[in-house]
């Protein structure tokens, strides 16, 4: 069993699903009215969770839960969100103790959850992928060579990647930038992806992350890990809410 650890933003996710049957006199807003309510771990923890879906061992370095909350609420018939509430403590930046580099031998790979909310500094990032040759990350930074460049491969959305359109240039080993419904590219190759029926891409990109780190440690192979991330990601798309990949159901 692969041993990975996570670091990263953690955060409470919460769906409200309810229906939407008038409008409200006081203002041109629908009346919402709940019927139930989900709640599981997200970002960083739900990269987490698909991780250990896929049969790793994963260990956590995470923002105390509780800290970011997401509220989601949804039309129950249609499945559309209305609204998204996000609540944000103050987030404490992580440092590394001094035996890190020993601390980070004990793992096969690094992930890196960056949702830039605080708890992941550039520096981190830096002096983490310097002790580790196998980091992954997943960030909203803009990216620069100066902390990210020994980084093993950084994944971004097709939005992200237009803000840093020189380093995704210059760095195309390295970058891997997912395109929804259309797959993934790396170096300049365009990896396609299944059609599926999408109710919710909430946490894709972290089953995504989860399955291309888990099948790298098992094959060694970009490529073919990119094809299984699409696949992954395909899947859980496909379900209501922050769903964890089922590798029975691939």
């Amino acid at each position: 069993m692969n041993k990975v650890l996570v670091i990263g933003d953690a955060c409470l996710d919460i769906f409200v699903y309810g229906r939407c049957e008038r409008l409200s006199p006081e203002a041109p807003v629908p009346v919402f009215l709940p019927e139930r309510t989900t709640k599981n771990t997200g970002m960083a923890l739900n990269v987490v969770e698909n991780l250990k879906a896929l049969g790793c061992d994963v260990e956590t370095w995470v923002n105390p839960l509780g800290t970011l909350t997401k509220t989601r609420y949804v039309d129950s018939t249609t499945n559309q969100m209305l609204l998204r509430v996000d609540e944000e403590g103050e987030v404490k930046k992580r440092t590394l103790e001094p035996n890190a580099h020993k601390i980070l031998k004990n793992f096969e790979a690094v992930v890196i959850a960056d949702y830039n909310k605080g708890f992941v500094s550039k520096g981190l990032i830096k002096e983490v992928s310097m002790y580790h040759p196998h980091v992954f990350l997943d960030t909203k930074k803009h990216l620069d060579k100066s902390w990210c460049e020994k980084v093993f491969l950084v994944k971004i959305n097709e939005k992200e990647s237009m803000l840093s359109q020189s380093y995704v240039a210059s760095h195309r080993e390295q970058v891997i930038v997912t395109l929804g419904s259309q797959g993934c590219v790396w170096k300049d190759k365009k990896i396609p992806t299944h059609a599926a029926e999408v109710q919710d891409v909430s946490g894709a990109g972290d089953t995504f992350m989860a399955a291309l780190v888990s099948q790298f440690l098992a094959t060694k192979d970009i490529e073919q890990s990119c094809k299984f991330a699409n696949r992954c990601a395909t899947s859980v798309v496909s379900k209501r809410g922050v769903s964890v990949v089922d590798p029975y159901s691939l």
